[in-house]
């Protein structure tokens, strides 16, 4: 028997969002956006403790001997410093060699920020960084549409305002993957927007870039929103969606619920034993609650005889989707 897989521990440093001037600073992971982010956050945070910042930036790739240790000493007018130390992971050996001796012995008085986009290069370096105490903060891209909401919703948190959660996942589906791009739509909504941020309003701004996916569609119907998915569908169509992967998403996502619906334990424990993510589990979870049982068989039964009208025993395979849509949304308490 396989052992369970064991929980990925929780990162225990500081994220972008919080990270804290330190002699000592290490970004590490490619997304330039969130490394940026963090950067203008330790100055900004430096500037308000100390004043005047003076930056200076250092391409590791192209490092002279002696360039850190000599913007590292003292300031004419005594004004705070922050060095950055970028394109760690294409250092030259003058970097490696200078960095190893700055780290043994790192001046209080002064912020370095190395930053690493990923790889080996310089690895003698960065073990040595966390061996000093250097202060980690991960800037990976935001890969799942679960971790692109979850930046939309922090994001929205950080200026005390609110975005529904279809919103924001219907923003993440316009914007796509760019986590700079992503971050401008918000600056957006939260500048021209109302207080709370809505599906609707999304769609006022972004209705254009929003692909009527089959799962977009499913999302809409199982959250209640009959005249959303609906409208959702009609556009699939329109593009070329074909109703038997709809039928197929409505399906996958049933079904998760169905597996979940009144079980006790964690998500990760339920992933594993009907081979989900935990993120899945923990969304079908929360969507299990609007539905009894007599809802979900009512649900499957609808599903069940559009999946036979789109394989052949009805005239109108859209129409036989379009009624089982109805039939998931309008189910469940409200």
């Amino acid at each position: 028997m396989t052992p369970p897989r064991r929980p990925a521990p929780a990162a225990t440093g500081p994220t972008w969002r919080d990270v804290e001037p330190a002699p000592l600073i290490l970004l590490t992971g490619p997304e330039d956006y969130l490394a940026a982010r963090a950067r203008d956050r330790v100055r900004a945070a430096l500037k308000d403790r100390r004043g005047p910042v003076e930056l200076s930036t250092v391409d590791a790739a192209a490092y002279a001997p002696g360039q850190l240790a000599a913007l590292a000493s003292p300031s004419l007018f005594d004004d705070a410093k922050l060095i950055h130390v970028a394109n760690l992971a294409a250092m030259n050996d003058e970097l490696l060699a200078d960095g190893l001796d700055y780290v043994k012995a790192p001046d209080p008085d002064v912020v370095v920020l190395w930053e690493h986009s990923g790889g080996n290069r310089g690895k003698k370096l960065l073990d040595a960084l966390k061996a000093a105490g250097a202060v980690a903060v991960e800037c990976k891209p935001l890969k799942s549409d679960r971790d692109k909401s979850e930046f939309i919703l922090t994001e929205f948190r950080s200026h005390r305002r609110r975005i529904d959660p279809d919103a924001a996942r219907a923003l993440a589906a316009a914007v796509g993957s760019s986590t700079a791009e992503l971050a401008a739509a918000c600056a957006q909504l939260l500048s021209d927007g109302p207080e709370t941020i809505t599906f609707d309003d999304v769609e006022k701004y972004y209705g254009g870039r929003v692909e009527a996916t089959a799962f977009k569609v499913a999302d809409a119907a199982l959250a209640g929103r009959t005249e959303a998915a609906l409208k959702l569908w009609r556009q699939a169509l329109d593009t070329g969606v074909d109703p038997v992967p709809m039928v197929g998403a409505l399906a996958a996502k049933l079904r998760t619920i169905a597996q979940v619906h009144g079980t006790r334990g964690g998500s990760g424990q339920l992933a594993q034993r009907i081979g989900a993510a935990p993120w899945q589990v923990e969304r079908a979870q929360e969507e299990s609650r609007r539905f009894s049982e007599a809802d979900l068989v009512r649900m499957l039964g609808a599903l069940a005889e559009a999946d036979a009208q789109v394989k052949g025993e009805g005239r109108d395979p859209a129409y036989a989707v379009e009624r089982a849509i109805t039939t998931i949304a309008l189910a469940g308490r409200r």
